[in-house]
């Protein structure tokens, strides 16, 4: 059995006194392995609790005294409360660890503890926590702000560290990382990444590519160093466990690789931004990679001013976060909801949000073709055609959605201008080309998505252009 033991103490308790104490507890549980020792913090460092954490092998957990009020304690004290600011300590800090009280307070002349179960591994302490989420939270792609400064060795080899113990298929570990500090090198590819650049500009709307001419795209020279990410599909020879179902899995992999990488980069104060404005196979050349290694991510690494409190894509208004409720799924695709709250679909949702959406102030215009040849229309860098029937060649101007019915076609509808608007845009013009039940409820469900997230809906009646013309 796996057992949290909470502890409270008064400031210089024996060892002795405390051990016993606990000792009975544990005793009164029926026995079993103390797989954490936990007490409000300060008294961590006591040298009772530090030795008693020793000899237990336990893992020594502290946690704040506002987290300690917050808990359903069976046996709260006004004594403790006024001494310790909290009215439980010993079965607050049990319950915060998520184990189940079956040792109520036990009490002696300078302590008192309560022994929990574990029903699973122990969690990380809600301190350890907290630090887990601020990474993950405050992890930002940084493409400004690098300072003239290098990255220790000893830093470099943690981070290349942590991205090294990712998970990979099989436990192939198919990546390689390639650390650039030359600056003709650097030039190569920043040259690289430029003409990609303008490529991209050209392509968008005239109102998009103003705002994206303030956009910054890399850091290759400006940081301190870059790290490209390599994968070799063929590491670990025939047989890779996992990997013949779906070959995929390597890349997965490796790019995991990455996020190890980033995460633990802003946990050493180190800035990351990941390039993508090339094509890889130029960028292999440059770097002299074998033929059989492929490029995942090249990445700019260096310390930086400071890490902005919002992606700079959020901050400039190019785009926003998508909401964790419409990313959910309860049981079968369409139901959507986080956990704990009754699942909806994704009609009934934004048909509620359109009584209260307040209009969008971007005038960003994105023209929705619904079938149709997409030939006809591409030219247009504000259209985006969207196919019905059969997958076609990939483009990202056409989006396929295999609807085969007016319900599902709502459905696509609502969620392509939800998606629309995370991506800048606050005017939808429609023009529906195909004659199906399909293409009609697409074209209601653009009509509610805009209604719904605040955004302008028109349609645009016309002809099909002849495309024999």
């Amino acid at each position: 059995m796996n057992l949290v033991v909470g502890v409270g103490l008064r400031s210089g308790t024996s060892y002795r006194e405390l051990r016993d104490l606990v000792s009975a507890a544990v005793a009164e549980a029926g026995g079993g392995r103390v797989r954490i020792l936990i007490t409000v913090e300060g008294r961590h460092q006591e040298p009772a609790v530090q030795r008693l954490a020793a000899t237990l092998n336990a893992e020594l957990q502290t946690v704040p005294k506002s987290e300690l009020s917050k808990q359903n304690a069976p046996t709260p004290s006004t004594v403790v409360e006024r001494l310790a600011g909290t009215p439980s300590v010993a079965e607050a800090a049990v319950l915060t660890t998520g184990a189940e009280l079956i040792v109520t307070k036990r009490m002696s002349a300078g302590a008192t503890v309560a022994v929990g179960q574990l029903g699973a591994a122990p969690a990380y302490s809600p301190g350890e926590r907290a630090v887990v989420h601020r990474v993950l939270g405050e992890r930002r792609d940084v493409r400004r702000g690098f300072v003239d400064l290098p990255v220790a060795d000893d830093v470099l080899e943690r981070v290349l560290g942590a991205a090294h113990r990712a998970p990979s298929v099989g436990l192939s570990q198919p990546w390689d990382f390639l650390v650039v500090r030359d600056v003709a090198t650097r030039r190569k590819v920043r040259d690289l990444a430029a003409a990609q650049r303008d490529a991209f500009a050209r392509s968008l709307p005239a109102g998009r590519r103003e705002r994206f001419d303030g956009l910054k795209v890399e850091a290759i020279l400006e940081s301190a160093l870059n790290v490209a990410v390599t994968c070799d599909p063929g590491r670990g020879g025939r047989h890779v466990l996992g990997r013949h179902a779906d070959p995929r899995t390597v890349w997965f992999s490796a790019a995991i690789a990455v996020q190890n990488l980033w995460l633990a980069a802003r946990a050493e104060g180190l800035g990351v931004g990941w390039v993508s404005f090339f094509e890889p196979g130029e960028v292999a050349a440059v770097l002299g990679l074998p033929a059989h290694v492929e490029l995942v991510g090249y990445l700019c690494v260096g310390p930086v001013e400071e890490f902005p409190e919002a992606p700079e894509l959020v901050q400039s208004g190019w785009a926003m976060r998508r909401p964790l409720a419409w990313a959910v799924h309860q049981e079968s695709w369409g139901n959507r909801g986080l956990p704990g709250a009754e699942p909806t679909s994704i009609v009934a949702d934004a048909e509620a949000a359109a009584a209260t959406a307040e209009a969008l102030r971007s005038e960003q215009t994105v023209r929705v073709i619904v079938g149709g040849n997409p030939a006809d229309y591409l030219d247009d860098p504000d259209v985006l055609v969207v196919q019905l029937g059969e997958r076609p060649a990939a483009d990202f101007g056409v989006l396929w959605r295999p609807v085969s019915s007016e319900a599902d076609g709502v459905e696509v509808g609502v969620e392509l201008v939800r998606d629309l608007v995370l991506q800048g845009a606050g005017r939808i013009a429609v023009r529906v080309v195909e004659e199906s039940v399909a293409a009609a409820g697409v074209a209601r469900g653009l009509r509610v998505g805009a209604a719904a997230c605040g955004a302008e809906w028109r349609d645009e009646p016309g002809e099909m252009p002849d495309s024999s013309a």
